[in-house]
């Protein structure tokens, strides 16, 4: 199994260094009850814009209503299908397009979903789990299939479970498993002062 920790330019939290989105899953352990409520209270603490709490998470857990978690997996695209059969518990992450507390358009409640959807998958990391976004899914079907109404926009899926051996991915899949992590400079997208004036490190 990889261990693939960042490499920053500075110390981070642990939980933030050992976050990634990995796909090979372990099918045969299954996340508990428990597990799943902690993912959601961790989602439930996250910031709003006026605590309006624009997020509405879909659980689909495959041990316990294996026929609901197969209808939300067939909303997946193919290339997602191929690593996410492994995954015990999926979830969608919706945002409301409008506030709660007085009915006028929300344009933060997607970032505010994002924020809710990374509390989630850093709680994963703390119980041992591994989560994987996507953005690749049908959001017509899903909304279809699961009568979300218009008022909400369709974000993420998220694949949950604990992490298996890359041997259950197919070659391409398992090549992007085993590659290492890597991210931008932080001068280059971290400005100070001015548009793209880098932010200094040292």
């Amino acid at each position: 199994m990889q261990h693939k920790t960042a490499t920053s330019s500075t110390a981070i939290h642990d939980i933030l260094n050992r976050r990634w989105s990995g796909r090979a899953f372990d099918a045969s352990k299954a996340v508990s009850r428990e597990q799943i409520l902690s993912l959601l209270e961790a989602a439930r603490w996250a910031p709003s814009c006026f605590g309006d709490e624009p997020w509405r998470f879909i659980v689909w857990d495959r041990n316990s209503d294996p026929v609901a978690w197969e209808k939300a997996f067939t909303c997946l695209g193919e290339w997602n299908q191929d690593w996410v059969k492994n995954a015990p518990v999926l979830l969608l992450a919706t945002a409301n397009t409008v506030f709660r507390k007085n009915g006028k358009p929300n344009v933060w409640g997607q970032y505010d979903t994002g924020a809710a959807s990374e509390n989630l998958c850093l709680q994963a990391v703390a119980q041992g789990l591994m989560a994987h976004q996507m953005g690749g899914f049908d959001a017509d079907m899903v909304r279809r299939e699961f009568e979300i109404p218009e008022q909400f926009t369709c974000m993420a899926m998220i694949a949950v479970g604990y992490q298996g051996e890359e041997t259950v991915l197919n070659d391409e899949l398992r090549e992007l498993e085993l590659a290492p992590r890597n991210r931008s400079a932080l001068g280059d997208n971290f400005f100070e002062g001015y548009w793209e004036k880098g932010i200094k490190t040292s």
